[in-house]
């Protein structure tokens, strides 16, 4: 996934020269590629996140596409008022990349853990959030932010769980993307790192069920969710952030005006981690590893 972006950004940069990558001190290797076929189009801004948004507002006003990357603890989490007034506020196209959504930095505790970034930026007027659950989907995220008008977040979780599609994708800005066909009784609604714990889990205990990937926030074609929660006896939501105002929370707005369908948010509670420690860890402390989950469902589904 991360070579997908690395490769991507480089040859979005290549084709258009106003593409310009800031990003706080953060990414080396990762940019190795950008900076060998585009070293006048990167800057590296140092740790001043806040003065980076600034002067990506500045940029995007005098023309250029700057492309903004941190770890999503800083970006967008350190800089949300400058993300609201510098760029936002105006529809500024500049794209902000959130590195390590999640609890992928599971050793360096909570402040490098993001759980709450969908839940603070999809409230920002004039900003679409993305949310990419493979290589596949992250390169269509990077190549519809290219075409954007206004203001983009995009969070990148765990980089090494592997493919959902089995090719390149052609989705629009706003559409859902069904990974595993399957009946109506009990459907997956994932986004991010959580489509492939969801794919995994529907194999082996659930081979009906679908499992539909999620990977825009805002915009999300209300309509398809509407339609597959009124034909669904259950939905499950999936994610790797906090279960207040995030996705689960969105999918749960437009169901209790449209479609009374019962619907299972699965992601982390009110609470920071405990202790630090693996990856692995971490998703079983906060009962989102795949046999938590499964437990959650089936309790779930037998007060049904």
């Amino acid at each position: 996934m991360r070579a997908a972006f690395s490769k991507t950004l480089a040859d979005i940069a290549r084709a258009d020269p106003r593409v310009v990558l800031l990003t706080g001190d953060h990414g080396y290797a990762l940019f190795d590629e950008f900076r060998r076929v585009c070293p006048d189009q990167y800057i590296n801004a140092g740790i001043a996140e806040q003065n980076m948004i600034g002067v990506a507002a500045g940029m995007a006003r005098a023309g250029f596409r700057p492309y903004v990357y941190g770890l999503a603890a800083f970006v967008p989490i350190r800089v949300l008022e400058q993300i609201k007034i510098d760029l936002a506020h105006d529809s500024l196209p500049v794209v902000l990349i959130g590195d390590g959504a999640g609890m992928v930095y599971s050793h360096l505790g909570t402040s490098h853990q993001a759980t709450e970034d969908i839940a603070v930026t999809r409230a920002l007027a004039n900003l679409q959030v993305y949310s990419p659950a493979d290589r596949h989907e992250l390169t269509r995220c990077l190549e519809l932010s290219a075409q954007a008008s206004t203001t983009i977040y995009l969070r990148i979780g765990k980089a090494d769980r592997g493919d959902v599609h089995g090719a390149p994708v052609t989705a629009n800005v706003g559409d859902l993307l069904p990974v595993r066909q399957g009946g109506t009784d009990l459907v997956f609604l994932a986004t991010g790192s959580m489509v492939r714990t969801a794919i995994d889990i529907a194999d082996r205990f659930y081979p009906q069920a679908s499992v539909w990937s999620a990977p825009f926030i805002k915009p999300i074609d209300a309509a398809r969710v509407i339609d597959i929660a009124r034909q669904a006896q259950t939905v499950v939501c999936m994610e790797e952030h906090s279960v207040h105002a995030g996705f689960g929370s969105l999918v749960c707005e437009l169901v209790a005006e449209h479609a009374p369908t019962r619907v299972l948010r699965i992601g982390v509670q009110d609470r920071y981690s405990q202790h630090c420690g693996t990856y692995d860890y971490l998703l079983q402390e906060h009962g989102l590893d795949a046999h938590a989950v499964t437990e959650r469902i089936g309790q779930f589904m037998q007060k049904s």
